[in-house]
């Protein structure tokens, strides 16, 4: 059994003095470490931000997670890529501590390349979703309706809501031809997918193809 130091981390003291977010977090982890095989050996529970250049410098658990799985030659394991930051930079440079991270939503074979990549979308998705947002309330605002309508903020996290499915969309749409073409040569099962598409270079968990396949689906239903 492989061991790995947990790290949790909520935004603000309240809520960790709620106490949901960190656990719903060891929720998840303990989950995904019995299903994997991990021991978890320890724990560190953070509450700040993860933005700024100085992140790090401002969460001291975080830096004694990484020497605690230093020292015991393991890996820290995070329920989501956020935890650790919600910037691209950030997380490049935790790469750079060369403590190997596992990340339970996007599966254990998710390499620090894997891991690079998803942080980049996932700051690009971030700051496509805030240009929209803004122009929504700068679209609303110019025609004289009142920002704080609860029924504005609605339709801007829509559009940004909007923007994640389309995004999402064309991803799986380029997946479309490769996943039809796997099938047809026999890989029928979520198991035999999983391998054809680790052997085609697309690393991904088990639980990811999953959802590949649904919207695959469902693009080739509307096609």
């Amino acid at each position: 059994m492989s061991q790995a130091v947990a790290y949790f981390r909520v935004s603000t003291q309240r809520q960790r003095r709620s106490g949901l977010g960190i656990e719903a977090q060891r929720t998840a982890l303990a989950g995904f470490a019995e299903a994997e095989g991990i021991k978890i050996i320890a724990e560190f529970v953070e509450a700040e931000t993860g933005k700024g250049s100085d992140a790090l410098d401002r969460r001291p658990q975080l830096a004694a997670a990484l020497a605690a799985a230093r020292a015991g030659k393991c890996s820290v394991l995070v329920s989501k890529l956020d935890r650790l930051s919600r910037g691209a930079a950030f997380v490049s440079g935790l790469m750079a501590q060369r403590v190997p991270f596992i990340v339970a939503e996007l599966g254990r074979d998710a390499d620090p390349f894997m891991l690079h990549l998803y942080a980049a979308l996932a700051e690009k998705e971030r700051r496509l979703i805030s240009e929209r947002t803004k122009a929504a309330r700068a679209a609303k605002k110019a025609s004289g309706a009142s920002l704080g309508n609860p029924k504005n903020l609605a339709a801007a996290g829509l559009i940004g809501r909007q923007a994640l499915v389309a995004s999402a969309d064309a991803f799986a749409a380029g997946l479309l031809p490769i996943v039809q073409a796997l099938q047809n040569s026999g890989a029928t099962t979520l198991e035999a997918l999983t391998r054809a598409l680790n052997e085609h270079g697309v690393r991904w968990h088990i639980s990811s193809v999953a959802n590949l396949l649904s919207r695959t689906q469902k693009l080739a239903e509307a096609g």
